[in-house]
C-alpha cells in the first residue's frame, strides 16, 4: 500500500540485536532486542515483527521457533513474513485488521506443516489501535500489559502444563519457573490442532506498558521483577535493565540461568 510506505516497519529473522533499540511511532514508543542463547553456536531461532500497517494501527509479534534449527528458525521466520504481509494487504483485501492477522497466522500453521521437518513455532502478537489492545498467542510465548504504578492490568495464559497449572492455583509462579517441565509446551504453529487465543479489545492508558517476550525472558526473570523494571522510566532504559539482568545470571554463571534464545518488544503510549 503506497500510503503506509513510510509507516514504521522492522522484521528481524535470525538476528542478534543484544542493545536494546527504540522507534517512535504516532501511537507511541516502541523498544525491542533479541539474542541468541549463549550457548549456541547457530542462528537465532526467535523472530520479531514491528509493523504500522496505517496510521491508527500498529502490530507488535514475537516468535520462538522450536523443532531445533534450523527447522525452528524456518517456522519463526515464515510466521513473522505471514504476518507483516497480511498487514501489509488487509485494506486492499476489503478485511478487518484482526481477521486478516488470524488469516496470516493461519496461513503460516499450514505452510510450516507442508515443510514436513517437524518445524514449530510459538507466537505473542498484539493489534494496536488507536488506544486499545488486542492479543493473540500460541503457545508459551508472553504478553503483559502494566500501568505505571505497577498494576497488572492484563496477562496471556502461557499454553503449557505448567502455564495452566499457575492459572488454575495449583502452583505457584516461583515452582512453575524451577519445575523439570517447564520446557513443554502444548500448542504451538505447525501443528494441525493448533488454536489461536484471542483477547477482547482492552483500552491503554497513557503510559501503559505492553511487553510481549519469548520464554528465554521470562524463565529468567520472574513477574515481579519484569513489572517493575518496565513500569516506568525511559522505555530503552527499561529494556536496557532486564537485559543486564540476564546478562548478569550468564557472566555470573548464576545455576538459576536458563539458556535460551531471548526476544522482548515494550510499547508504551504517548498520549
Amino acid at each position: 500500500m503506497s500510503s503506509n510506505s513510510k509507516l514504521p516497519c522492522v522484521l528481524c529473522c535470525k538476528e542478534n540485536i543484544s542493545d536494546s533499540k527504540s522507534i517512535a511511532t504516532n501511537l507511541g514508543v516502541v523498544s525491542y532486542f533479541t539474542v541468541c542463547s549463549p550457548e549456541k553456536a547457530v542462528d537465532n531461532e526467535d523472530a520479531i515483527a514491528i509493523i504500522q500497517p496505517d496510521n491508527e494501527s500498529l502490530v507488535l509479534a514475537v516468535a520462538d521457533g522450536v523443532g531445533g534449527q534450523p527447522s525452528g528458525a524456518q517456522a519463526s521466520n515464515s510466521l513473522v513474513r505471514s504476518i507483516k504481509k497480511a498487514c501489509a494487504s488487509y485494506k486492499d483485501d476489503n478485511m478487518e485488521l484482526r481477521d486478516a492477522l488470524l488469516s496470516g497466522i493461519e496461513k503460516a500453521n499450514n505452510e510450516i506443516i507442508g515443510l514436513n521437518i517437524g518445524a514449530a513455532t510459538t507466537l505473542a502478537a498484539v493489534e494496536i489501535h488507536n488506544s486499545f489492545i488486542r492479543t493473540y498467542h500460541v503457545g508459551d510465548s508472553a504478553i503483559l500489559v502494566v500501568g505505571q504504578r505497577g498494576k497488572l492490568i492484563l496477562e496471556t495464559v502461557l499454553h503449557s502444563p505448567t502455564g495452566y497449572a499457575v492459572e488454575s492455583g495449583l502452583m505457584s509462579e516461583d515452582e512453575a519457573l524451577q519445575h523439570e517441565d517447564r520446557n513443554i509446551v502444548s500448542n504451538v504453529i505447525g501443528t494441525k490442532d493448533m488454536h489461536i487465543s484471542m483477547s477482547m479489545p482492552v483500552k491503554l492508558k497513557k503510559f501503559d506498558t505492553v511487553l510481549l517476550a519469548t520464554d528465554g525472558l521470562i524463565d529468567n526473570i520472574d513477574k515481579v521483577t519484569i513489572i517493575e523494571s518496565i513500569r516506568k522510566g525511559p522505555l530503552q532504559y527499561c529494556l536496557s535493565n532486564m537485559c543486564n539482568i540476564i546478562n548478569n545470571k550468564i557472566n555470573s554463571e548464576d545455576p538459576s540461568y536458563k539458556a535460551d534464545d531471548t526476544s522482548c518488544i515494550l510499547f508504551r503510549r504517548n498520549n
